[in-house]
């Protein structure tokens, strides 16, 4: 596993290919209040991208047009949040998307454990460490378990679609998960619009 860390964008000529995995870091888990500090990438090849926003430059284009680009399709783990805080701090509407709590959710109806590290346990067969989440990840310098667990966030997402996406065709569910993905941007929006307690489709 190779960690590479950029400032305020990924370096020009750094490909994805067609599935880009996407984390994010912030200083806590409201996006109109907590800044954006860190985006994770990793296109499934053991590498992971840290790009660490840390003077309030979100002008990040070569993110944004990756972020945004139609022939990429962005994996998340609870995309509902990452995209909210994409839009709120670089102003990219991240579209397709792929989530593998909301597949885990369709799909793994046997629990209630969708979190990443329960994913990875089941599915993959791999531990992951989840100590450093409420770490300060607006810190100049990332320490070495940070990146570690940032990096961590991104590596399995490729392998726990493939699982989930077997489990989806197998119990008829992947027209309703895909239906879903492309209803999370327009969940996101509602977040951030003020909606984010309320169901608005309920009576």
């Amino acid at each position: 596993m190779a960690v590479h860390v950029h400032r305020n964008d990924i370096p020009e000529g750094l490909a994805f290919g067609a599935l880009a995995a996407v984390d994010t870091e912030t200083m806590g888990l409201k996006p109109s209040r907590d800044r954006l500090c860190v985006v994770q990438l990793s296109a499934g090849d053991g590498n992971a991208h840290l790009v660490q926003f840390l003077d309030g430059d979100y002008a990040a284009p070569r993110l944004k047009a990756l972020l945004t680009d139609p022939g990429v399709t962005k994996l998340f783990h609870f995309a509902r949040f990452d995209l909210a805080v994409l839009k709120r701090y670089l102003g990219a509407a991240a579209w397709p998307v792929y989530c593998t709590r909301t597949a885990s959710r369709l799909v793994r109806t046997y629990t209630d454990r969708h979190g990443l590290k329960d994913l990875c346990k089941e599915l993959l067969g791999i531990e992951i460490s989840k100590t450093q989440q409420s770490s300060d990840w607006g810190a100049a310098d990332l320490t070495g378990p940070q990146r570690e667990y940032a990096a961590a966030d991104v590596l399995h997402l490729h392998r726990l679609k493939e699982r989930l996406d077997s489990m989806l065709a197998r119990e008829g569910r992947t027209e309703l998960a895909a239906a879903c993905f492309d209803f999370l941007p327009v969940r996101a929006r509602l977040d951030l619009e003020g909606w984010a307690e309320e169901d608005i489709f309920a009576h």
